[in-house]
């Protein structure tokens, strides 16, 4: 009986520490009744290294293939380019869905709070509306800019206030990178359906 609680209070903790928000290296130790406890902040000696952080962020992933999907609705429903969105969420999450930012973006396609209610996101670890919402504001950034690909992404990543103020890709390091690691991606993604002869509708956009 003690061993089959210590495994529930083990299942229960490691949920519970699991999220991003408290994302950390995780310790245990049993005490003198035997209960195992956990803790991402051990408070004493007796605690031991149980599991790290990269470990365990890399359970809470999908696979680069789980949400494809989810990605090709997006991508008929807002006339995105499926690699395109798939760019996205790799750099945004590495496919994980209980992902959050410093600045509290969520999810897979780490949309804002101040979005949610009108992408029609009620629950933004939700695979599904998460990818449907973030790709609705890609479009969306998409048809502000001309449809230049560049330029949308400047503004899902900076706000397109920025990207108008300098009528380009904003002076800011972070975003640049951004661009950058999203448009390395695409067009990797975008090779290996070409090589393989993998077909998925495949919408217009320009660099």
């Amino acid at each position: 009986m003690m061993k089959t609680a210590a495994v529930c209070v083990m299942a229960g903790a490691l949920l519970c520490l699991a999220a991003p928000s408290a994302m950390a290296d995780i310790y245990r130790y049993v005490d003198e009744q035997g209960v195992t406890h956990y803790t991402n902040v051990p408070t004493r000696g007796s605690y031991t290294l149980y599991i790290r952080e990269a470990t365990l962020s890399k359970k809470l992933r999908g696979t680069p293939a789980s949400y494809d999907t989810h990605i090709k609705e997006a991508s008929d429903l807002h006339h995105v380019d499926f690699d395109l969105i798939k760019a996205v969420i790799k750099v945004e999450s590495d496919f994980n869905p209980r992902a959050i930012s410093k600045a509290g973006a969520r999810g897979l396609m780490q949309v804002m709070p101040g979005n949610f209610v009108r992408l029609g996101i009620s629950d933004p670890e939700n695979p599904r509306q998460n990818i449907i919402g973030g790709t609705c504001y890609l479009r969306q950034m998409l048809n502000r800019f001309g449809g230049k690909t560049t330029l949308a992404l400047a503004a899902y990543n900076a706000g397109p206030g920025a990207v108008e103020k300098y009528n380009s890709i904003p002076p800011y390091e972070e975003t640049r990178n951004y661009v950058r690691k999203v448009m390395l991606e695409y067009r990797r993604l975008r090779k290996i359906r070409r090589d393989s002869g993998m077909q998925w509708q495949v919408h217009a956009s320009t660099p």
